[in-house]
């Protein structure tokens, strides 16, 4: 059974697949050119969305047509190129072409998830007795559509992670609108955010500490739902990469899939195609 229905995967695959560099079948650089052949991308590219879907090993998720070093090394390739950051950043501005974002409503809070392995951007996880755990910080626009995200040590609080998840929403959407309100939960109440807020010119909506959360809610459920849909890929759930660029690459093609299901979701009642799904929800 495939791991991603077939209107996610292939509009997934076809832009990657064209950030990649050609590769000749066979090494250049073997005398004879003449020894095992390349695996081609699209075998590893359905390997590596198993492992982001179910959060195996690559050695559980290995074939005999593609064995768990090819993938690992075709991983960090990929992550050094960069290519699941640019493929997030196609996703979105198709996002903008057919729906539009609503980049006035921004909100941002944090999630922490398991790391058992440790690595780069592991910490002491506050909620999980003190066991390694992995923090992402989640920038989302007014629909709830993931434009900004980065990944921390789970010991790290949510309120210095603001600026750096600001500047990478800035890299991914481009230039903001002039009026830009961030929803904040109280996570954030402090003199800090506010003085970098009015230095990136944005109006704060901050929930304030000492007053129940249910009454100042706000416009924090945009930023709540896509960690609910991250949170559904067993690689984020329990990361066990230890590289920082692996753990952003797997990040990046999480926020790219939910971004492809939100458009997916948004256009079957503005567009028609042949491929359209039967169903809203996308299985």
């Amino acid at each position: 059974m495939p791991a991603l229905p077939s209107s996610l995967l292939e509009p997934a695959w076809v832009q990657f697949s064209a950030l990649l560099p050609v590769r000749e079948e066979f090494d250049p650089r073997h005398p004879l050119r003449r020894h095992r052949r390349r695996i081609p991308d699209r075998i590893v590219f359905e390997h590596v969305i198993s492992a982001l879907v179910h959060g195996s090993g690559y050695e559980r998720i290995a074939s005999p047509g593609c064995s768990d070093r090819t993938i690992r090394r075709r991983v960090r390739q990929w992550a050094d190129l960069g290519a699941a950051q640019e493929l997030h950043r196609i996703a979105l501005d198709a996002y903008d072409r057919m729906i539009g974002l609503q980049l006035s409503e921004i909100s941002v809070d944090g999630c922490i998830t398991k790391a058992p392995c440790g690595g780069e951007v592991s910490g002491r996880s506050p909620v999980d007795r003190g066991k390694q755990g992995l923090k992402r910080s989640v920038a989302t626009e007014g629909r709830g559509v993931p434009i900004g995200l980065i990944s921390a040590g789970a010991n790290r609080h949510d309120s210095p992670l603001l600026e750096p998840t600001l500047e990478a929403t800035k890299d991914q959407v481009g230039t903001l609108p002039e009026q830009v309100n961030v929803n904040l939960d109280r996570g954030y109440d402090s003199g800090k955010t506010r003085t970098l807020l009015d230095e990136q010119g944005f109006n704060g909506e901050i929930a304030l500490k000492g007053l129940p959360a249910l009454i100042q809610a706000g416009k924090r459920w945009a930023v709540e739902r896509p960690h609910a849909w991250m949170n559904g890929y067993g690689k984020l759930r329990r990361c066990t990469e230890k590289n920082i660029t692996t753990v952003g690459f797997y990040l990046h093609l999480a926020a790219t899939l939910v971004t492809l299901r939100a458009l997916i979701r948004d256009a079957r009642s503005r567009y028609r195609w042949d491929t359209r799904p039967t169903t809203r929800r996308l299985k």
